[in-house]
């Protein structure tokens, strides 16, 4: 993992103490009026959305007929129900750094990552799903900034570029 973060309150140093007056449930705070994100329209860096901004990898085990058949009527449905997103073929091996078959479905936009993350959330059923960003940087995008959804798979990284190789 990297050893340097740069502070997430990173142009605010400035900013006015936040108040720390509770809203009427007693326990969430009140967060004044401010403007609008821009992480709600465009990848933060260095997301790299030129080709697009997220990647879900969805693994299934090749010798569990149930999660065969639920990747394959997954991927389905997924291709009838969000024709926008880049979906590849159902591998039925290992293919890249992923130890076991899965398939791939890129989406372009902060708004289609939200969606299609809590989307799978309820959907994916016995499958785990790695999400990773795009930048320049393969590797750390496979090994540091991933969020799995299910149990996590140890990847082959040694193969992924790191960034500026």
């Amino acid at each position: 993992m990297s050893s340097h973060y740069k502070s997430p309150l990173a142009g605010y140093e400035n900013a006015e103490p936040l108040p720390t007056t509770l809203n009427a449930d007693g326990k969430s705070f009140f967060n004044p009026p401010g403007p609008r994100s821009a992480a709600y329209d465009d990848f933060p860096a260095p997301i790299d959305s030129s080709n697009n901004g997220f990647d879900f990898h969805i693994y299934y085990h090749p010798n569990s007929p149930v999660e065969v058949k639920y990747a394959a009527e997954l991927h389905e449905r997924i291709r009838r129900e969000f024709p926008e997103f880049r979906v590849y073929k159902l591998w039925d091996k290992a293919v890249g750094p992923h130890p076991v078959p899965m398939f791939e479905v890129n989406v372009f936009t902060p708004h289609q990552t939200g969606t299609f993350f809590s989307w799978l959330v309820v959907n994916r059923g016995p499958l785990s799903v790695l999400v990773h960003p795009n930048t320049d940087d393969a590797h750390k995008d496979h090994t540091e900034l991933p969020t799995w959804m299910g149990q996590p798979y140890p990847l082959y990284s040694g193969m992924l570029k790191h960034e500026g190789r």
